[in-house]
């Protein structure tokens, strides 16, 4: 059985496809989109939204409940832990108006959109990629076969190529890269609908504290 395995495995062949695959998805999505995509394997494995959006419904608990004692001015004194988060408290502290902070949330949601969909084409990129290369160098095999059909010696090697190319790409597509890109895509839908509703919940207390009649009694407390 090792045995068997270990035909499936040729250095060169298997070399010369991870190339092929990292040219084209270099040429594709550029320097910044191959690092964004590496980078992106890290959250891969360690991301959770579901706990930040827990975190983050916890915190907003804080905010709303410093708002409305204090004034929207001490809302950044709420710690928490996401980085978005943290910075969504801060200007929503300091901004002079709520088209301000809601102006910030609309780019910066947006921008956080196209990191994520960056590092996540280039993952389909060597999906599609893959299969391609995989079948370009089956068809060298088959050539360097036809062109050695005198030496029965030349035809192990160019079969071998033939054959080991489509199956590196049908795994490096099927087993790699696909699922990698489905699990960021994933990971992006959940962590941006937890981020939106942390602006629009943020959104609503500026509202509110906005409204003269809040400015007033907050005034009157103080």
């Amino acid at each position: 059985m090792v045995d068997r395995l270990a035909h499936l495995f040729d250095p060169l062949i298997l070399l010369g496809m991870l190339a092929g695959i990292v040219a084209v998805a270099l040429f594709q999505n550029g320097v910044r989109g191959m690092g964004r995509g590496l980078a992106a394997l890290v959250p891969l494995l360690t991301a959770d939204p579901v706990k930040d959006r827990v975190a983050a419904r916890a915190a907003m608990l804080k905010i709303d409940q410093v708002a409305q004692l204090r004034g929207l001015s001490c809302t950044d004194r709420v710690k928490t832990t996401h980085v978005f988060l943290t910075e969504a408290a801060r200007r929503l502290a300091n901004c002079d108006r709520t088209d301000q902070f809601e102006l910030w949330a609309a780019q910066s949601l947006a921008d956080r959109a196209e990191r994520h969909a960056s590092a996540r084409n280039l993952w389909l990129s060597i999906a599609d990629a893959a299969p391609g290369l995989g079948m370009a160098g089956t068809i060298i095999g088959l050539v360097g076969m036809f062109a050695a059909m005198d030496d029965p010696a030349a035809l192990g090697p160019s079969m071998a190529v033939a054959l080991l190319t489509t199956f590196y790409g049908v795994v490096i597509a099927n087993l790699l890269a696909a699922p990698i890109a489905a699990r960021l895509s994933d990971l992006s839908d959940r962590e941006l609908a937890w981020q939106r509703e942390v602006v629009a919940r943020m959104l609503a207390i500026a509202r509110r504290e906005r409204a003269p009649a809040r400015r007033a009694a907050i005034r009157e407390v103080a």
